[in-house]
């Protein structure tokens, strides 16, 4: 992160503490996007990854006053983020196998078991295809699939990326990745 950067987002920290609920509200929409990365990064599916988020925020609430080095603000973050992550993903390996007849009687009829099918078997098709990229596409691509418009700046610092190469390599990210699923039998049907 630049000394600037940290700096600003160290100002906010200050000021969210004083109870400045503007300056909290922007160091979320902020960071919420590295933090989203940071727990998909892991392994997590959508719903783990959004619980993640949650409690990393929280834990940040309850330590507002007691971060020492508020220009650090953005490490603590997705330290706090990543543990949390390891945690969650360590409590789903251990989780019990679900009694196959109780998971048959709370399956929704909805939708159609076909159009369930095809959505299953594409959704596998696009996370097989993203994992055949190189790692720094899929870095990439979680993190700029996370925002409606990604602060680049942030994205430059998360992956250790020139500001000026995101767009461009982007581009050639989904392009490898359209040309993967393209290729697939099951994607074009």
């Amino acid at each position: 992160m630049t000394t600037e950067r940290g700096e600003r987002i160290g100002g906010l920290l200050l000021r969210a503490r004083v109870g400045d609920r503007s300056a909290l509200e922007e160091i979320v929409r902020e960071l919420n996007p590295l933090l989203w990365h940071v727990a998909r990064a892991q392994g997590l599916g959508t719903e783990s990854a959004a619980d993640v988020v949650q409690t990393t925020w929280l834990e940040f609430l309850r330590s507002l006053a007691d971060i020492r080095t508020p220009a650090a603000l953005t490490g603590w973050l997705v330290t706090a983020a990543q543990r949390e992550a390891w945690r969650v993903r360590e409590r789903e390996r251990n989780r019990a196998v679900p009694d196959p007849e109780a998971v048959e009687a709370a399956v929704s009829p909805e939708p159609p078991v076909d159009e369930a099918l095809l959505a299953d078997e594409r959704a596998r098709v696009l996370w097989q295809a993203v994992e055949q990229l190189p790692e720094k596409c899929r870095c990439l691509l979680r993190v700029v699939a996370m925002a409606d418009r990604p602060d680049y700046d942030l994205v430059s610092e998360a992956l250790a990326m020139p500001r000026g190469s995101i767009g461009p390599t982007r581009g050639r990210c989904l392009a490898k990745l359209r040309e993967q699923l393209l290729a697939h039998p099951a994607w074009s049907r």
